[in-house]
């Protein structure tokens, strides 16, 4: 790609995973210059001292810059990848956009269309909410005329991407009962980011697994929401995520009832005409199925499924990385989107 063509891009919170994980890929990004990343606490250290795995790759030498949208937005930057909490990243994208930078937000903050959903879910008032009409929800799969002329992309959930993709199909052809769904996710530790807390230590996770956010999970609410979009009325879902002792992937079994007179062989059609020209899903069909050691450290999403003749419930299975498909990955592939170029770009 000529250089004449370079995008410069951000990123806030670059020293989180995903933050991370957005590095290693961007490094390798032919259409865009790295020119900001942010830190609250390695401000003024180079890439390649925070991260030594990166030394002697392009850009080992860049500093990270203090954690703020002014930094940002001096760089030069047209589109900003925000890898921050949660409720941190909406004043950063206010002041970006107002700046005119494009701005991919890895957080929760712009997923959830109604405030009020937010409030309830968070526990606090949206800090920006005339931004939230204005976010396109960030699965390619789903939106992409969309994410061509967006400015602010709410890029997906780790575990909302496993759970709403296999359900989608299903949902928008009317095969299933929306009441009936039920859905278990398995997560490795890195999806609780890189915090020091006592129930993520090793010691704690090792040989140990566990519910959590039980029955009400924050990522229940975007989940619900874009289910509800493809149902064409509200669906409200069982969701039981579960810490297991691996370091990074997403494995989600998901349980409903097909609604009467639904042939198992219209599963696969409508997998089939959702899927089957999609470049990061992969169908793993009627007799396959999913595992993390194939779809981690990649974007791909691997999705098998069944009929049980024996309770006629229909069994979806699926298995991603949680930091490329379900993080970082997802935003690159939003942002290639967003900029015409080809989506395997960089993945």
């Amino acid at each position: 790609m000529p250089a004449m063509n370079l995008l410069n891009v951000a990123i806030a919170g670059a020293t989180g995973y995903s933050g991370e994980e957005l590095i290693r890929l961007l490094i390798r990004h032919p259409g865009i210059d790295l020119a900001c990343v942010t830190s609250r606490g390695n401000a003024g250290q180079r890439l390649e001292e925070v991260f030594p795995k990166f030394q002697g790759h392009k850009y080992s030498e860049l500093k990270f810059s203090p954690s703020d949208p002014g930094q940002i937005i001096a760089s030069g930057a047209q589109i900003a990848f925000l890898a921050l909490p949660h409720g941190a990243a909406a004043p950063f994208a206010q002041a970006l956009i107002e700046a005119g930078v494009r701005v991919i937000d890895l957080s929760a903050d712009f997923r959830i269309k109604d405030p009020v959903v937010y409030r309830e879910f968070y526990g606090q008032d949206h800090p920006a909410p005339a931004l939230l009409r204005e976010s396109v929800y960030g699965i390619p799969e789903l939106y992409r005329a969309q994410l061509r002329t967006a400015h602010l992309v709410a890029s997906a959930g780790c575990y909302p991407t496993s759970v709403i993709l296999p359900l989608h199909p299903l949902l928008k052809a009317g095969l299933i009962d929306p009441a009936s769904i039920v859905v278990t996710s398995l997560s490795g530790v890195s999806g609780a980011g890189r915090s020091v807390s006592a129930e993520f230590l090793y010691v704690e996770c090792n040989e140990n697994a566990r519910p959590y956010g039980v029955p009400k999970h924050r990522h229940l609410a975007e989940i619900e929401q874009e289910l509800s979009v493809a149902a064409g009325s509200p669906v409200v879902i069982n969701f039981t995520p579960h810490l297991i002792p691996v370091t990074r992937g997403i494995l989600t079994t998901i349980y409903a009832m097909p609604r009467p007179g639904v042939m198992p062989a219209a599963l696969t059609e409508a997998m089939e005409a959702a899927y089957a020209e999609e470049i990061f899903i992969r169908l793993r069909g009627e007799k396959g199925t999913v595992e993390l050691k194939n779809v981690t450290h990649s974007n791909f999403l691997d999705i098998a499924w069944r009929h049980d003749p024996r309770t006629g419930r229909v069994i979806l299975m699926s298995a991603e990385d949680n930091l490329v498909k379900g993080a970082a990955g997802q935003a690159v592939q939003n942002m290639n989107v967003m900029c015409a170029w080809a989506e395997s770009t960089a993945l």
